[in-house]
């Protein structure tokens, strides 16, 4: 079984999936506008070119979304993980997704990690960065 994961924006989905695609190496296979969607005529003009759906393919990972017209909430109760293999990478994921957005910790050292961070970006997408350190041979 494969777990997807959607997320809802506000009529910035577009945005937030090229800068995903860029940032984490993925693609976007997928996109389907309002104007070209059965909900079509239930959305108002100005959002006819709105994502309907997308999808962004990230190696094995799909995340899903679109822009949502009248039920747009900001995510809360979890966020996405990313674990990158240094820290330096750990601190240029850390440093797009904080631009704009909201640090909640910032990358730092933990017990478990060479950095962490909690960042919920300027799209309202929370995200951990998890870089932990590798374990010593014993």
């Amino acid at each position: 079984m494969k777990i997807s994961v959607h997320l809802s924006f506000n009529g910035n989905c577009e945005e937030a999936f090229a800068l995903y695609a860029r940032l984490l190496e993925g693609q976007v296979v997928y996109s389907l506008r309002y104007r070209d969607s059965p909900a079509s005529e239930q959305v108002p003009p100005d959002w006819q070119d709105k994502l309907f759906h997308s999808t962004l393919t990230i190696g094995d990972v799909t995340l899903l979304g679109g822009d949502l017209v009248d039920f747009h909430n900001a995510p809360q109760g979890f966020a996405l993980v990313l674990n990158p293999a240094s820290r330096d990478e750990a601190e240029v994921l850390f440093d797009a997704l904080a631009e704009g957005g909201e640090v909640a910790m910032p990358l730092q050292a933990t017990s478990w990690a060479s950095a962490f961070g909690v960042v919920t970006d300027r799209f309202g997408v929370p995200w951990e960065i998890n870089c932990e350190e590798p374990q010593e041979a014993a």
